[in-house]
């Protein structure tokens, strides 16, 4: 999906120092100066970030502030970029977006993807197991048990909170270790956005990392570790989740909420 870039600056987040992605040391994957591009159009500038094994990291900002072509570039699914992506201590930034998710990069967009022609099961096992990792198909049931009760239903038959744990019980299987997560909540009911929270929270303690884009503070402050402000395709506050919980107001204020 592509962001047009937000013309006006953030007036209530100041811009600090706090940027980059930090010690990249136990990072499973480090962005550093990416910008990217749509035509002329330059959508993100020089945007640093790292997520750790085992930790959720979200990217915040008003619509068009660079986050879905930031992930989008991650994934390899935007080639208009410079700079460079390392995952699991490798240079993956001239690898297709096939070869990242072999490597065990997973990709779920905002539109979860679902196949509508096929079963659930069908959806789960047709995607090809790309690492040791790979969660076996008794271990998806047993952490999303509504799929293993739907798993004979066409997969556009299920509730958006039941296509959203569909999209990410997806890239589990084929052995992703690092999920890329657009907007996961929207348009979800307030209690299957807890159950959604939880969810990620359980993928975490299995060791798997998360980079979320995600608008909705609230949900935010609930999920992640650290927390990247974007503003104008760049990275403008660098948060721990306590420093993040501690502004919630203004962060509120700011992206309009």
């Amino acid at each position: 999906m592509s962001e047009p870039v937000a013309t006006d600056a953030p007036a209530s987040v100041a811009t600090t120092d706090r940027t980059a992605s930090g010690d990249t040391a136990g990072h499973v994957l480090d962005v550093a100066g990416m910008s990217a591009w749509y035509g002329e159009a330059r959508v993100l500038r020089e945007v640093s970030v790292g997520v750790g094994a085992g930790e959720v990291v979200t990217l915040v900002g008003r619509n068009g502030a660079g986050k879905t072509t930031l992930l989008r570039s991650v994934m390899g699914l935007h080639r208009h970029v410079e700079g460079t992506v390392t995952f699991d201590g490798a240079d993956v930034t001239r690898r297709s977006a096939d070869a990242r998710a072999k490597a065990g990069l997973g990709w779920v967009p905002d539109d979860r993807g679902i196949y509508a022609s096929l079963t659930v099961a069908e959806n789960l096992l047709l995607p090809p197991v790309v690492h040791p990792d790979a969660w076996p198909l008794e271990k998806v049931y047993e952490f999303f048990p509504v799929l293993h009760e739907r798993r004979d239903f066409p997969g556009t038959r299920l509730s958006g909170g039941e296509q959203q744990m569909l999209a990410m019980a997806r890239v589990l299987r084929m052995g992703s270790r690092l999920l890329l997560l657009d907007e996961p909540s929207e348009g979800l009911a307030p209690v299957i956005v807890q159950r959604i929270g939880e969810i990620i929270r359980e993928i975490k303690g299995q060791g798997v990392g998360v980079l979320l884009v995600e608008q909705n503070v609230k949900f935010a402050s609930t999920v992640a570790d650290r927390h990247y402000l974007l503003a104008q395709g760049q990275v403008v506050e660098h948060l721990d989740n306590d420093e993040f919980r501690a502004r919630e107001s203004e962060l509120l204020t700011h992206l309009g909420m």
